[in-house]
């Protein structure tokens, strides 16, 4: 059975069980895109339900809450680089045999470098930008970050340049 068709070991609360099984999949997924490895991105969810538990936050508001917060947690993780290592070395091994290793090689080095410039944007550029591509509107990434929608537009864009930006000076020279 899936994780996101069970309720959280121990969980009495049914309005949490099923705020769980309803968003399980899209908190790994969001978490999945900033950090790059399913296996962080469930160790991501399990802290997000728990400060969701914790919470006084009512079942209607938990999706846009729970976006953020995986968005925040998985962006904490990794500029923090607790994990860094463990990351690099599952990276490292191929999951699949590729057809190409040198494009298996390019692509992770790609995301790699990505992902490090992403975490040394401002934290607010740096969700803004997850979470607009994360499949979430002007309003809903508003929402969440407390911010106007006429902003996220800005916000976005400026976010997109710095990243630039940042691919820009940390490339290496070819």
């Amino acid at each position: 059975m899936p994780a996101s068709d069970r309720a959280p070991v121990g969980v009495a609360n049914p309005e949490l069980a099923a705020v769980f099984r309803a968003h399980y999949a899209h908190v790994v997924a969001v978490a999945a895109r900033v950090l790059g490895s399913r296996d962080q991105a469930e160790d991501v969810a399990q802290e997000v339900f728990l400060s969701y538990a914790r919470s006084a936050v009512p079942a209607a508001e938990a999706v846009g809450w729970l976006t953020v917060a995986a968005t925040h947690t998985a962006l904490n993780l990794l500029r923090s680089g607790r994990r860094r290592t463990a990351r690099e070395e599952i990276a490292a091994e191929p999951a699949t045999p590729a057809p190409d290793v040198a494009d298996l090689v390019v692509t992770r080095e790609e995301r790699s470098t990505v992902r490090a410039a992403l975490a040394r944007l401002p934290h607010k550029q740096a969700a803004a930008l997850v979470l607009r591509h994360s499949g979430l509107s002007y309003a809903e990434v508003a929402a969440a970050l407390d911010m106007s929608p006429g902003s996220v537009g800005t916000t976005v864009r400026r976010a997109e340049s710095l990243l630039l930006e940042e691919l820009n000076r940390h490339a290496s020279p070819q």
